[in-house]
């Protein structure tokens, strides 16, 4: 298969409405073509493209930021002699002066396939910036990961953020190129944007089911996306970036495990599958031990989980990630009606709501959690309209 940035590297056509035009690049490490030649480097070479600026999204276009609010400065690149704006510096919108640097913008960025992955809201907010100035967006398509499966609440009205750019469930299972013309139609915005389609994707497809195993190599398109499987349980396990429990930063597992140094984990998977077992199909969960090197709880032993989404136990239309850490909340509160869950300290900007509700789209799902008498069937009733709405909104989006 070819992903949009093979295809416009091989095909003269595509490239033509770029000639005498100046072209910026938003892209981060896991921006290479198939023999791995990063895009920059690849746009450089072609005659007929001339570039003026490129672009880093959060974790910078190097991917050297490791952790949340940590942020990027502008530089210039020493090898192509052009600036790189970082729009997770100190912008996260990208500036007049930014603007005038460039006629098309490319983006060529490797999704997760989940709302609160801050790429998309990079994606929404230079195309409202291209509206503004007459620029044209042009997506080079890469594949969902995660695939085509929908699962979460939709993000409620008021309570967008850095990592809730729209009305979005959590895993929403679009292309970035698809979700750039939902946001095009959705804010009615008058911008030159087009997709550079992907060459012979197939998101329903085994063994993958979204991203195309054996035929491209994954390479992290930020710091603790090391994998396959932590795309597949993200949409779950970044909630845990809302609570105490340590998400296995600081390991080499990160987004993949939970635990902490004070619950008892065999305890909690009990619980869950007491609760509903049904919300734990399609995967395997193991008992394990890890102390984080850095990050909450680091240099401590803690009792937790690993949610393994491969294997034989890999069931992608059963999998729901997003049920099953709410499950794994839901648990810990039964066991301990008074355990310190939630988080509270600034997140992506926001400094006055809880970080579980920032990462949710409103206060929906803690609500569930902390009340006692909430059942597993109360927040399927919440979240399967939403669920089904969504399917219907994006019907007109899919270009696969």
């Amino acid at each position: 298969m070819k992903f949009g940035i093979d295809r416009l590297l091989a095909e003269r056509a595509l490239r033509a409405p770029l000639a005498g035009r100046r072209v910026a690049l938003l892209a981060h490490p896991a921006s290479v073509t198939q023999d791995l030649t990063h895009t920059l480097d690849a746009l450089a070479g072609c005659a007929d493209v001339t570039l003026s600026a490129a672009f880093g999204p959060q974790h910078g276009l190097r991917g050297d930021k490791q952790d949340n609010m940590v942020e990027s400065p502008d530089f210039s690149d020493p090898v192509h002699g052009i600036p790189v704006f970082s729009l997770y510096g100190e912008v996260r919108r990208p500036t007049d002066a930014m603007m005038d640097t460039f006629d098309v913008m490319l983006v060529d960025l490797q999704d997760l396939g989940c709302r609160i992955y801050t790429f998309i809201t990079t994606l929404r907010y230079v195309l409202e910036a291209a509206a503004r100035h007459g620029k044209a967006v042009w997506v080079l398509d890469r594949p969902d990961p995660a695939g085509r499966p929908i699962e979460g609440l939709t993000l409620r009205p008021g309570q967008e953020s850095f990592v809730g750019a729209g009305p979005l469930p959590m895993r929403h299972g679009l292309t970035l190129g698809e979700l750039g013309l939902w946001f095009v139609d959705t804010l009615k915005l008058d911008v030159d944007y087009r997709v550079i389609a992907m060459e012979g994707w197939r998101p329903d497809a085994a063994p993958g089911f979204g991203w195309p195993l054996g035929e491209r190599i994954w390479i992290n398109p930020s710091p603790n996306a090391p994998n396959l499987s932590m795309a597949r349980a993200y949409a779950g396990t970044v909630m845990l970036e809302g609570t105490t429990l340590s998400e296995g930063r600081g390991t080499t597992r990160p987004l993949e495990v939970f635990g902490a140094p004070d619950i008892d984990a065999r305890a909690v998977t009990a619980e869950m599958r007491a609760l509903a077992p049904h919300w734990l199909a399609g995967c395997a969960l193991r008992e394990i031990w890890f102390e984080p090197t850095f990050h909450k709880h680091a240099g401590r032993l803690c009792h937790g989980v690993q949610i393994h989404a491969e294997g034989p136990a890999y069931d992608h239309a059963a999998f729901r990630p997003w049920r099953l850490q709410a499950l794994a909340f839901k648990a810990i509160r039964r066991l301990d009606p008074d355990y310190p869950l939630w988080r509270d300290f600034p997140y992506e900007y926001e400094l006055t709501r809880l970080a579980i509700d920032v990462i949710n789209g409103g206060p929906l799902l803690r609500e569930w959690v902390d009340d006692p008498a909430a059942t597993p069937a109360d927040l399927d009733a919440l979240t399967r309209p939403d669920e089904t709405a969504w399917a219907e909104t994006r019907r007109p989006y899919l270009r696969y």
